[in-house]
């Protein structure tokens, strides 16, 4: 298959990125499959990372743990190598950005484990096959991010801010969207808030990395989801001399149809 899109399957996408041909943000792509936002960090940190993860499940799904030093994740794709398959990396070093490169095969480390939770992206054709619109949902289009004052569950050195996803919905659809998105844990389930932005701290003109469309036209309403991103900053939080993410936007696109369940673990660190 040439090129890509809506309908391209997520094995090809992977090809793509990690041949270094699709470099772009995935919000659109492969539709009905799931996307995962990627945390690796060391071994030796994993078990306090799982618990920050199961006491912050709406943000942070868990869909697979990798093996200690395996870069492959067979429950999400057969042919799945970390350190290649997302558009994008974020390295960050003693919490603080340190790259964002295009492969990390070159820092990748024998006790590396990664963890692959569930994302909001995934739900998206969900909505747009019950009839509910989105703007975001188009090529070279994304939701917008924005860190909250809601505080997470903290577990080791993990905590910090609950971050958000927005995205803007008719009115008279907005009841329908909450309830489809309910039923889908594995992608963070209902939203946590609609309406004014403000009541959880976030200021819409301002997303995280200027990412996102932010408008919220009269006919509409903000309506909030927990996302994947609350991770990385749980991460640099924590301020350990090595960890990797995904880029926002810029995800591993899965071989699970959105719909299923969480994946069981991979294996335990």
């Amino acid at each position: 298959m040439s090129g890509w899109g809506g309908q391209t399957l997520p094995s090809e996408l992977r090809r793509l990125a990690r041949s270094g041909r699709m470099r772009d943000k995935t919000g659109s792509l492969a539709g009905g499959y799931q996307q995962a936002n990627i945390a690796i960090l060391p071994a030796a940190h994993a078990e306090d990372f799982r618990a920050y993860v199961a006491a912050n499940s709406a943000a942070c799904p868990l869909l697979a743990i990798g093996e200690p030093g395996d870069p492959s994740l067979p429950t999400l794709g057969t042919d799945v190598d970390i350190r290649f398959d997302l558009p994008r990396y974020r390295v960050i070093r003693h919490g603080e950005i340190a790259d964002d490169p295009y492969a990390v095969d070159d820092i990748w480390q024998d006790d590396l484990v990664t963890f692959a939770l569930g994302c909001s992206l995934g739900f998206e054709s969900l909505v747009m096959a019950a009839g509910a619109e989105l703007r975001c949902h188009a090529p070279g289009q994304t939701c917008s991010a924005f860190i909250t004052d809601i505080s997470t569950a903290e577990a080791g050195s993990f905590g910090g801010p609950l971050v958000v996803t927005m995205r803007a919905v008719k009115r008279e659809q907005a009841e329908l969207v909450a309830a489809i998105t309910a039923a889908h844990p594995e992608t963070h389930g209902g939203p946590i808030h609609i309406g004014d932005p403000a009541e959880i701290g976030v200021d819409i003109t301002r997303p995280i990395e200027g990412i996102g469309l932010t408008d919220v036209r009269p006919d509409e309403v903000a309506m909030f989801w927990p996302c994947g991103v609350t991770s990385q900053y749980a991460l640099a939080q924590a301020r350990l001399p090595l960890t990797i993410t995904h880029f926002p936007g810029h995800m591993l696109v899965t071989d699970i149809g959105t719909g299923n369940s969480p994946i069981k673990a991979e294996g335990t660190p």
